[in-house]
């Protein structure tokens, strides 16, 4: 689905548009739809721990949260390998309506969130589903 972005990804300030397509019910990838770059992949932050934080007024007011049936909360992860390796930014979290298709970055004070981080380990909150080896058999 397609997004207008009303205040930028810190460091993508010329982004207006990105594209959010699902991946599973805890991935999903973000991408700009005018450009090859940048491409984020989010992670749901409540399938991964407790997460709750206030929204600024103005945002809220930029995204229209006030008629909005339809938000979602987003993380980015930088991939790594292995995938235990990766971490995610759980200080700057996106919001999005999908009510009006409207996206937006929140910077949070670490002060008052001093529970997040900006690059904390998933290993810390998630499990990758182990490959299914299949025995090998006696001869």
């Amino acid at each position: 689905m397609l997004f207008s972005v009303k205040s930028p990804i810190l460091g993508f300030e010329q982004v207006s548009k990105m594209d959010l397509e699902k991946i599973d019910e805890i991935f999903m990838r973000l991408r700009n739809a005018d450009d090859i770059a940048p491409t984020f992949t989010l992670v749901n932050p409540f399938a991964l721990r407790a997460y709750e934080f206030d929204i600024p007024m103005g945002l809220q007011v930029l995204l229209n949260l006030d008629s909005a049936q339809n938000i979602l909360i987003a993380n980015i992860m930088v991939i790594q390998t292995p995938l235990q390796e990766s971490t995610i930014n759980f200080l700057a979290p996106l919001v999005f309506n999908f009510d009006h298709q409207l996206m937006a970055q929140v910077v949070l004070d670490s002060t008052k969130y001093p529970h997040y981080r900006i690059s904390e380990k998933i290993a810390n909150f998630y499990r990758a589903p182990q490959e299914q080896v299949e025995p090998e058999e006696c001869p």
